[in-house]
This record gives structure tokens, C-alpha cells and sequence, in this order.
């Protein structure tokens, strides 16, 4: 299993990806029209996709959505790294 090292190791690596709440919001704010906040979010996909759907307004549903959406978009986020992190060291330990 991993030592409290490795942990600490872990989450400081976590931390230092995390992506910002609040320059997410200002993104979503002022450049929300062409889905600034999810490219920043490393979202590209969904965020080609928001774009394309503003031509049928379900774009703009989404937008909206998206200030609720943030926090669970960068805490898994954080998941996904936390995991690829621990996968590295396991393979690497061995």
C-alpha cells in the first residue's frame, strides 16, 4: 500500500494542478460565449460542442448550467490526477 510520504507526495502533486475556482468563473463569465471556462477546465471536447450548440440554443441552457457545474468538473478533475498519480507510483515502485 502507500507510506504517508507517498500520500503527501500525492496530494501535493494534486494540489499543484488544481485549477482555479475563481479564474474559472471569470472565465465563464466574460468569455463564456466561447466556452473559455471549459478549455480551461480541459474540457475541449464539451466545449466545441457548447459552442456548436449555441446555433440551437441549448448552448446557452448549458452556459447557465455550467456555474453549478464547475466545482464537480475541478474536483474530478482532481480525481483523475490523484489516480494517474497513484498508478505512476505503483508502477513505479515495482
Amino acid at each position: 500500500m502507500y507510506t504517508t510520504e507517498d500520500m503527501i507526495l500525492i496530494e501535493s502533486r494534486v494540489a499543484n494542478e488544481r485549477k482555479s475556482a475563481g479564474a474559472a468563473y471569470f472565465l465563464w463569465f466574460f468569455l463564456g460565449f466561447i466556452s473559455a471556462h471549459r478549455f480551461y477546465l480541459g474540457k475541449p471536447v464539451t466545449a466545441i460542442l457548447q459552442i456548436l450548440s449555441y446555433f440551437m440554443l441549448i448552448g446557452f441552457v448549458w452556459w447557465i448550467l455550467d456555474i453549478f457545474l464547475i466545482p464537480s468538473i475541478i474536483n474530478d478533475k482532481m480525481d483523475e490526477t490523484r489516480g494517474r498519480y497513484a498508478r505512476d507510483l505503483r508502477r513505479y515502485a515495482y
